[in-house]
Formats: structure tokens, C-alpha cells, sequence
């Protein structure tokens, strides 16, 4: 501790060896802390004597996405994010950790990794150089630095889910909705 009472120095980030996953924890015997799943409730706005009088209720398998990661484009077409949504809920509930990550983790993943997809389409669209709007000159395409930026967003809410997803899985998985990234972006070009 400083002087002024800040603490400073210390163990830097992501420094030193990574942390073993539950399983391997499980395989080698030592213990291993399981977090308690999120007590949230998608619905909030039901009351629920409103479902009293029906007979045959059935839970639901994955949460209703929000309208935002369907929404009309400025081009007509849809963003498409709720299709990555649906994809990776069912990833995590394939693996039992659906509990552990808060539905807007996963919005917010399918926004930015819908979003990259976006960018490399109009790159794919418009190539790597664009016309300065005054000069004429030539500049990069600005969708390059947004792609580059919407990816780095995407990757870091996918390690903050697969951290989660790895400290709580109980079975061994090797596939990741993340595999597909490149079918995606290949299917995207097909469509045109």
C-alpha cells in the first residue's frame, strides 16, 4: 500500500498459470467450488395468477430474445443477432450452465458478434478502401477499424461466458458455437 492509501503493484493481469477447469479438477480429485445458479426472472412484467386457470404449463427452453437483435437494418434486413442468441442458449444448455449466465451476457455477445458479421459483409461489399468525402483522396474503409473493433468486443464476452460455462461444466466438451464463425461469415457471402 502506497502512502496515500492506493494500493498499487501487485499480481498483474491474466500473469501466471490458468486456472484448471472443473473437470480436469474433478478427474485429478482435488475440490473444485461450483457457483450456485442466478436466481433472475426473464418475465418480470406476468403476474402470475394472470396462468392460474391453464391446465398444461410448460417451462421454457430458451428466453425469449430481445427485439433489438432482430431489428430492421437501415438496408432492410434483419440484424440476425437473435439467430447467435438462440444458437450459443442452447450451447450452454447443452452443458447444464444455461443457470449460470445472465440472459443479457449473451445478448450483448450475439449484438457484437452479429455486428463483426456486418462489418465484413460490407467489407466484402465495399473492399478495403473508400473516397474521402471532401478530398477525393483515398482513406481506409471505416468498416474495417468497426470490424476490428466489434470482434474484440465478441471475444471478450465469449471468454467471460466460456470462463463461466468452464467452471461449472461438469461433462468435457470441444465444440464451441465459436467453430462456426467462419461457416457464418461464408454463408453471409452465399446469400448475395
Amino acid at each position: 500500500m502506497a502512502k496515500d492509501g492506493t494500493n498499487r503493484g501487485g499480481r498483474r493481469v491474466k500473469a501466471g498459470s490458468k486456472p484448471d477447469s472443473l473437470t480436469d479438477k474433478m478427474k485429478l480429485g482435488r475440490s473444485a467450488k461450483v457457483f450456485e445458479p442466478l436466481d433472475f426472472d426473464i418475465d418480470d412484467e406476468f403476474e402470475t395468477d394472470s396462468f392460474m386457470d391453464v391446465s398444461d404449463l410448460e417451462g421454457e427452453n430458451i428466453p425469449r430474445p430481445s427485439d433489438y437483435l432482430s431489428a430492421e437494418q437501415k438496408d432492410g434486413t434483419h440484424l440476425k443477432a437473435d439467430k447467435i442468441f438462440k444458437e450459443t442458449w442452447i450451447w450452454l444448455k447443452k452443458r447444464k450452465c444455461e443457470s449460470f449466465v445472465n440472459p443479457r451476457l449473451v445478448e450483448a455477445y450475439s449484438q457484437a458478434f452479429a455486428r463483426y458479421v456486418q462489418c465484413e459483409e460490407a467489407i466484402s461489399k465495399f473492399g478495403f478502401l473508400g473516397k474521402h468525402p471532401t478530398t477525393g483522396a483515398a482513406i481506409a474503409n471505416p468498416f474495417v477499424q468497426m470490424s476490428v473493433s466489434f470482434g474484440k468486443q465478441a471475444n471478450l464476452l465469449w471468454y467471460e461466458i466460456f470462463d463461466i460455462v468452464k467452471q461449472n461444466c461438469t461433462t468435457e466438451f470441444n465444440d464451441t458455437p465459436q467453430d462456426n464463425v467462419m461457416e457464418l461469415l461464408l454463408t453471409a457471402r452465399r446469400k448475395k
